[in-house]
């Protein structure tokens, strides 16, 4: 069974869904640690109530980024994890940690790459005013939000939408296509060729979510 650690910074709910999807039995995996670089995280007590050891690095008892990526990857190291799952884990890393995960380091990102990198992207989706918006899972590289997809969800934006609205649809979205895309992770369905993602045949279909326009 193929170990991840998870990365967060404040309520996780993301990986309250990979939490969710491993006690369900539809997510094959051993979740070894949860690991925060702010104490008041919520998702450490929701790890620790899931039996899962959490850790806490405070990255600004550092001088700078590499040091505290540093230690970081030392802890997650103490783990030896196969994957390493960004959950809103809201630093920008050094490309050393980027390059020392390579291949098995994932984030998901709330629009639909390569559209809205950075923050804010349900409110900049509606100044733009675009009709579909959405989510995405990709491998993560040294330059933001840029990584190989591996899945994306797409739902409407609905007249009348305001950042909240949008972003609740989003995130129901998100609760369902990254224990997805960690699940192929962990039965070897999905790798990295030349930089894309190749999905084994019966998955392919799978790697767009379109949503229907649920409030």
């Amino acid at each position: 069974m193929k170990k991840i650690v998870i990365l967060i910074s404040g309520r996780g709910s993301n990986m309250e869904a990979l939490i969710d999807a491993r006690d369900a039995g539809t997510l094959p995996v051993e979740i070894a640690a949860v690991i925060s670089n702010r104490p008041e995280a919520a998702g450490l007590e929701t790890a620790a109530k899931a039996s899962i050891p959490t850790h806490f690095i405070n990255h600004k008892a550092f001088p700078g980024r590499e040091a505290f990526d540093s230690r970081l990857a030392e802890c997650i190291d103490e783990f030896a994890p196969d994957l390493v799952v960004l959950a809103g884990f809201m630093r920008i890393l050094s490309e050393g940690f980027v390059r020392h995960y390579e291949g098995r380091l994932i984030n998901i990102h709330p629009s639909l790459l390569p559209s809205f990198p950075g923050l804010h992207t349900h409110q900049r989706a509606l100044e733009e005013g675009v009709r579909i918006h959405g989510c995405t899972v990709h491998f993560v590289t040294p330059e933001l939000d840029h990584g190989p997809v591996i899945i994306q969800a797409a739902v409407p934006v609905l007249d009348g939408d305001d950042e909240a609205s949008l972003s609740a649809r989003v995130l129901r979205q998100e609760h369902l296509i990254y224990p997805q895309a960690v699940r192929w992770f962990a039965e070897g369905k999905l790798r990295l060729d030349n930089g894309c993602v190749r999905l084994a045949a019966e998955q392919a279909d799978s790697a767009t979510l379109i949503s229907p326009g649920i409030r």
